[in-house]
This record gives structure tokens, C-alpha cells and sequence, in this order.
């Protein structure tokens, strides 16, 4: 049994505890928040200066694109990153299972404990049997000509079988508005089933989705008609958020938001990445129109990030937003795991294993647990 104490613990289900002590058993599970050190023996306790909060969850990542770290230009606009991601498979697969244990460690290290994570192929697999991390994973689907529906939602479907049968949580997942016929997003409904709780969709990443869905024009318009792509992607949807409707109004983690409105706001939660939105397009989310309470946050993946750290990403959030310390880690930790149902962590709750991270200065982040 431990008892960890700091200068503040901040279970998150609760108000912040000033010199609040944290028992724990050996394997990490909650036993009880104490708000006064002095009912605990001193020489049980573990003193630390900082604040003591539950591990972090990565809403939104791409694993399996860890090798493709330093590839991609800064700044240079969404269609340019894409011309990198598609040199994706010019790689050795060495190389790329070697990047995604790296990664998976830099996660670790980083106090992440949870993992939102897209996977376009069953590459990230391996590492995920070792069971370091809790993930759910979701199986992305990109499918503009809807002659290839049938393909795209059978590549996708044995993925996602892969991940079942080692007992990993994986649900089909549409890419965006722009990248998914509305035949293929029926497809994908269809095989939502019991074993599934939430789809991720990218949101609003760049001024040009929008503009493809209001004014049927602009570069994302030129880019999938280059592509041959079924003109009925953006015939039918007057907007990105269209599809919400089309997925039957089925819990759903919006990603990105870049370029959502105030009047655009749902009952869904949302996921912002402001390392790898800047890294893009040098833009972030008015984060003053999310809820507080569905807002999470993700490192995207390390081609468009140079670290895969949720205190980072907590830190530009904190400069552009009026957002308080606890409501900071509940974007950071409670809300991540209540989106993708990770119901054993999030919070210092009885009998939760949520992880410990200390945080000193809003600089450091040690794991602690």
C-alpha cells in the first residue's frame, strides 16, 4: 500500500485537495483520497512537490505513422502534409515497428495511460499485444469512388477482426466528410455492432473543407475531383457536420475543429490536437466555444508532431484559452477516458487504476504510478 501526497492532488471527480494524500494499492487501484496529511502516519507517506492527477489520455493519435517523424514540412498547409503521409508504405517494416515501440515509450514516459488511435493497417498490432497502454483503436476508412466501397469496407473489416481477436477494442471509423462517399458511410454504419461505442471523425481541420462542403470549390474541391472521386461527396453534404446525421446521431469524437463555429457546436465530444494544428496550418480552435466538460485533446501522430506529450499540448491550450488548472486535466485525463469509454481510468476514484502523474510547474510531468 502507498500513500502519495503533494502540494495538490487533483482527482478530477472532485474539487482540487490542498496537501491531499492518495492511497493506492501495489498494482495502482484506488483505495481513498484523504484531505488532511496529518490523519496519515508520516512515515507512510511519499512527499512530492507539484500536483499529483491521474494519467493522461491521448485522444487522438496515429501510431503507426511514427516513422514518418521530421518528414513533413512545418506550416505548409493540409493537401502538402498529405503528399507525405502518402510515402507512408516507402519504408521498411523494421523500421516501421521500430518507430512505433519508440513512440509507444515516448507515450508512457509522457504519463499518457490511454490511447484514442487511428490505424489504416494492423502495423501498430505487435507493440499493442504487450499491453503497456489501454487503446481503442479505430479502424479509419478513405474511400472517395464509390466503385471501390465494397474494397475499402472489406480491408477495414479484417483489420478490424485482427484487433478483435486479441481482444483490442476496434470500431470502423469513417476518415471525414470529404473522404467517404455517402454509400461507404452506410456501409459503415452497418457494421457498428454491439462491441463498438463511439466512431472518430477528422473535423473541420483547414479553411478548405469547409469551403468544399459551402461553395463547392477551392482546392480540396480540385484535389478530389484529381482524384476521380464520386461527385456526390460534396453533391449531398452542404456541410462537414452533415455526416453526424447520416451516422444516426451515434456517440462520436469530433477531431481536430480547427475551423468549427459557434453555431456548429454538438452534444458530441471533440478532440483538439494544437501541436500538429500549428504544425499544419499554423491555426488553432476558438476554444472558447467547446464545453468543457466533452473537450479532449490528442497528439495526432509524429508526422505532424516532433513529441507525443499531452502536458505540451495541455500548454498551448492553456494560452489560448481562459480554462482553469483543473479543468486543464480533466481535458487532459476525465474527459478522454469518458469519450472512449475507458471507465478504470480518468479519475482518483475507489477502485479505479487511472495512473499517477506528477506535474511540477506545469513544465514537468513524472510518472508516479
Amino acid at each position: 500500500m502507498r500513500f502519495l501526497t503533494a502540494d495538490y492532488l487533483y482527482p478530477l471527480n472532485t474539487d482540487p485537495v490542498k496537501e491531499g494524500v492518495l492511497q493506492i494499492s501495489d498494482n495502482g487501484e484506488v483505495k481513498r483520497v484523504f484531505k488532511n496529511r496529518e490523519l496519515i502516519s508520516k512515515d507512510k507517506l511519499e512527499f512530492f512537490e507539484g500536483i499529483l492527477c491521474p494519467g493522461f489520455i491521448n485522444a487522438h493519435c496515429h501510431l503507426e505513422l511514427s516513422h514518418l517523424k521530421g518528414f513533413s514540412e512545418e506550416k505548409s498547409g493540409f493537401l502538402n502534409f498529405i503528399s507525405t503521409i502518402e510515402n507512408r508504405y516507402n519504408f521498411d517494416q523494421h523500421e516501421i515497428l521500430e518507430a512505433i515501440e519508440i513512440a509507444e515509450f515516448e507515450m508512457i514516459k509522457n504519463g499518457i495511460i490511454g490511447v484514442g488511435d487511428i490505424c489504416n493497417t494492423a502495423d501498430t498490432l505487435l507493440q499493442k499485444k504487450k499491453n503497456n497502454l489501454r487503446y481503442y483503436n479505430f479502424i479509419e476508412v478513405f474511400g472517395v469512388q464509390a466503385s471501390n466501397t465494397n474494397k475499402a469496407i472489406s480491408h477495414a473489416k479484417r483489420i478490424r477482426e485482427e484487433f478483435r481477436e486479441s481482444g483490442m477494442k476496434s470500431t470502423i471509423s469513417p476518415h471525414s466528410a470529404y473522404s467517404v462517399t455517402p454509400d461507404l458511410m452506410s456501409e459503415i454504419l452497418s457494421v457498428f455492432d454491439e462491441n463498438d461505442d463511439i466512431f472518430s471523425v477528422h473535423m473541420q481541420e483547414t479553411k478548405d473543407e469547409n469551403n468544399l462542403f459551402k461553395h463547392k470549390k477551392g482546392s480540396f474541391y480540385d484535389w478530389l475531383t484529381h482524384l476521380e472521386s464520386t461527385l456526390d461527396i460534396w453533391g449531398k453534404r452542404d456541410s462537414a457536420l452533415d455526416i453526424i446525421n447520416e451516422l444516426k446521431n451515434k456517440k462520436i469524437l469530433l477531431v481536430h475543429n480547427t475551423f468549427t463555429s459557434q453555431d456548429e457546436i454538438t452534444e458530441h465530444y471533440y478532440c483538439t490536437c494544437p501541436k500538429s494544428n500549428l504544425h499544419i496550418e499554423n491555426s488553432l480552435p476558438n476554444y472558447s466555444i467547446f464545453p468543457a466538460t466533452k473537450l479532449c485533446v490528442g497528439t495526432d501522430s509524429l508526422a505532424s508532431n516532433n513529441s507525443l506529450s499531452i502536458l505540451e499540448e495541455l500548454q498551448i491550450i492553456k494560452e489560448n484559452s481562459n480554462f482553469d488548472l483543473n479543468t486543464l486535466l480533466k481535458i487532459a485525463s476525465k474527459n478522454g477516458a469518458e469519450a472512449l469509454g475507458f471507465e478504470n481510468l480518468g479519475t482518483f476514484e475507489k477502485g479505479k487504476t487511472p495512473g499517477v502523474n506528477l506535474i511540477y510547474e506545469f513544465q514537468e510531468v513524472k510518472v508516479i504510478a
